[in-house]
Parts: C-alpha cells; sequence; structure tokens
C-alpha cells in the first residue's frame, strides 16, 4: 500500500532569453537543471532541482531562495526576464496515512515573494503496483 509522500521540488522557469548561463549560475550553487530548452514558440523553458534532497518542500526551497538571491548581473537581469518563476512542489499520493501535512515557514514565504517567485503543488496520484 503506498504511502503519501513528498517528493522533491522543481523550480520551472520560462523566458525569451536564453536561460543556459543562469541554469549555469544555479548550477554552481549546488541545483542542477533538469533540461535547458528552446521551444518552439521561441520561448526558453529549464526545470532545475537542488543536488541534496531534503525530507519537507522548505529546505530544497530555501536552498534555491539562497542561490536566487545571490544572483548577480548578468544572471540576476535574466532571472527577472523570467514570466515563469515558479517553485512546483510533488508528492506522490498513497492511501496512508490518513492524514498528512507539511508546510512552509513565512520567513521562506517572504523570500519566495522577494524573489518574485509563484507556488505550485503537484500531485501525483496513487497507482497501484502491478505485478508481472
Amino acid at each position: 500500500m503506498g504511502l503519501i509522500h513528498y517528493l522533491n521540488t522543481d523550480l520551472d522557469l520560462c523566458s525569451a532569453v536564453d536561460l543556459t548561463e543562469l541554469t549555469a549560475a544555479f548550477e554552481s550553487g549546488g541545483v542542477s537543471p533538469l533540461h535547458v530548452t528552446l521551444g518552439v514558440d521561441g520561448q526558453w523553458y529549464s526545470t532545475l532541482e537542488t543536488d541534496h534532497q531534503y525530507h519537507e518542500p522548505e529546505g530544497n526551497i530555501a536552498h534555491m531562495v539562497s542561490v536566487i538571491e545571490q544572483l548577480a548581473e548578468p544572471h540576476l537581469s535574466v532571472w527577472r526576464s523570467c514570466t515563469l518563476r515558479e517553485f512546483n512542489i510533488g508528492y506522490d499520493c498513497g492511501l496512508e496515512p490518513w492524514a498528512f501535512n507539511q508546510g512552509l515557514s513565512h520567513e521562506l514565504l517572504a523570500r519566495i515573494a522577494a524573489v518574485g517567485a509563484s507556488l505550485r503543488v503537484t500531485l501525483y496520484p496513487y497507482r497501484a503496483e502491478v505485478e508481472g
């Protein structure tokens, strides 16, 4: 039987400006890109994750916000050019426990707002394992 648990937090970015150098700055801070892609729409897309995995989203997000807070030019301008700056918190949904919760501190929420980022939560449904 599956347990509800935190998976990870992605930082999703979208910009008309090339994100390659910005993601390199993140990588030097321990936040690696899963991809950096120029879309068919002419927009750049990137998804990043921390190299170290925490048990709750607070640690992952705080790590990424620290990197953002240390950005200098020209990376800061690229960050500000992003039309999407979103922390996407992922959870695997299971059948247990009956109740499950995790939170973010008001200090971290203030830091997220200060860097101009948003939050999203993604819930992945429980799927029974298929034996075969």
